[in-house]
């Protein structure tokens, strides 16, 4: 049961503490606070419960609070509940009236707020927040720019996007690792059924895990392993699962029923016989590639991701497009599969359009958006594609348009650089979730704190302006920081 909240400010701003004072209103909690449009999407949260049955269930502010807290501070989920207990800044920043010394929720709470808020819901927040933090408003019909031809100046702004991948938190992939851990599936599995015929006398199948396990661990132990040796390693483990998986048909064909297995124990059962068929198939036709191949037992959602990177040539996650507008950033897309990322570009565009009101003036992307049908596209709409024009370059390039490709090359890095910093700063560059919708809420709610960590920056820049207007003092301040950063490089250097 769900139960909407009376006062849609929020909690009463004389929050009770029990040692008596007040809350700052300067606190970047509180702040916060006010950017996110909390009720303008609880509807869609309260969808998910009855308004009638069951007991009641936690706020949508609290739900999403706590996970705005636990991606900000870039804690676990127990730590994220031990800080909100401590701190009376994040109970009130999640809805709480008063202070209160046990736990608002229990941790693996977390889990069911992640189900329950999707990365539709979030970003749909995202933009709803971006578009009252910055002012973006929608322009009369009569001042729109028209659908095709004669942009001209009634575009505005920049565009960027790009495409990137989210590493899912799996083990490196081989194929003899992964037939090895079905092995170990199929063989608890075998145990479990056959427990069930106790008493009727039958000998228990036999699965040979002892030489099985003998012949994986000779090959793992060996350090340089040789295209032959892995064939040979993966054909054995194919030859014991196919037996495990013989077992088991014949198992239920004398009326072992699969109730016996655990909901966990049965999802690996059918994740281990689609890994077998395609291992199998990939030894017979001698490819080392397969359509949807699986490359992880316990997500079996996650696929590999040819990227061409250098650190990384291939990496394992889910794909994302982004789109990067005034520094912030929106996904507008999230697959599991491989895709070509530049047939995006024509739904980031009206995206863009849908939150400011009209085209941009240019748009600044990679090159393999730069196809002839997106720059056909764009042309009818007025909207300039960053990058030299398709075909053999020209003999003699103009200076100015030398300068033009370096400006359009250096605005697109601010897009890069908020992959950088969902990476490094934030659970971009290795989502530990497990479930698949999970971990696209994960990375959905990675881009709604960078954009409120902007819009947090962006609040204090003219308040610290209005106390300290003597741009002396400003001046001053750049100096000591510069000389303490050189200072601090310096003893880098010779530790």
């Amino acid at each position: 049961m769900y139960r909407k909240l009376q006062n849609a400010e929020g909690p009463p701003k004389d929050f009770q503490l029990p040692f008596e004072g007040q809350l700052s209103a300067e606190n970047r909690w509180v702040i916060l606070s006010k950017l996110i449009p909390w009720y303008e999407f609880e509807s869609e949260y309260a969808d998910y419960f009855s308004s009638e049955m069951g007991a009641p269930a936690k706020s949508f502010r609290m739900a999403l609070g706590a996970l705005i807290i636990k991606e900000k501070l870039g804690t676990s989920d127990r730590e994220t509940v031990e800080q909100i207990r401590e701190n009376p800044y994040l109970q009130y920043f999640i809805g709480l009236e008063s202070y209160q010394d046990a736990p608002p929720f229990d941790a693996s709470m977390l889990v069911h707020f992640r189900q329950r808020i999707s990365a539709e819901l979030l970003g749909k927040i995202n933009k709803s927040m971006v578009k009252k933090g910055r002012g973006f408003q929608k322009e009369s019909p009569e001042k729109k720019p028209p659908e095709k031809g004669g942009g001209g100046g009634k575009n505005r702004g920049k565009l960027l996007m790009d495409a990137t991948v989210a590493p899912a938190d799996i083990k490196y992939p081989t194929d003899v690792d992964l037939l090895n851990t079905v092995r170990k599936d199929m063989e608890r599995i075998i145990d479990k059924m056959h427990a069930q015929r106790q008493g009727t006398g039958e000998k228990k199948p036999r699965t040979d895990r002892k030489q099985a396990r003998k012949a994986y661990l000779k090959f793992a132990k060996n350090k340089k392993k040789s295209r032959k040796e892995r064939i040979k390693a993966t054909q054995k483990q194919l030859k014991y699962v196919k037996r495990n998986l013989e077992h088991i048909e014949k198992l239920i064909e004398k009326g072992v029923s699969l109730e016996c297995l655990s909901h966990r124990e049965y999802r690996r059962l059918l994740v281990g016989a689609e890994i077998y068929r395609q291992q199998q198939e990939m030894v017979d036709n001698q490819k080392s590639r397969v359509n949807n191949r699986i490359v992880s037992v316990s997500q079996p959602h996650v696929r590999p991701i040819v990227r061409g990177k250098a650190g990384a040539q291939t990496e394992f996650g889910a794909k994302i497009s982004v789109s990067c507008c005034n520094g912030y950033a929106f996904v507008e897309r999230i697959s599991w599969e491989n895709y070509n990322e530049s047939g995006d570009l024509k739904m980031q565009v009206e995206a863009y359009k849908d939150l400011t009101g009209y085209y941009p003036e240019s748009i600044h992307a990679d090159k393999i958006y730069r196809n002839r049908e997106n720059r056909k596209w764009c042309k009818e709409r007025g909207i300039r594609l960053s990058g030299p024009p398709l075909g053999r370059p020209p003999k003699n390039v103009s200076k100015e348009q030398k300068i033009q490709e370096r400006e359009d090359e250096r605005i697109r890095n601010a897009v890069e650089g908020k992959f950088g910093q969902g990476k490094r700063r934030f659970s971009l560059g290795r989502v530990m979730t497990k479930l698949a919708q999970t971990s696209e809420t994960s990375i959905a709610l990675t881009f709604l704190v960078m954009n409120l960590e902007k819009l947090l920056r962006q609040f204090y820049c003219p308040f610290l302006c209005s106390i300290f207007p003597n741009r002396t003092f400003w001046r001053q301040a750049i100096r000591i920081n510069y000389r303490n950063l050189s200072c601090s490089r310096g003893s880098l250097m010779f530790r």
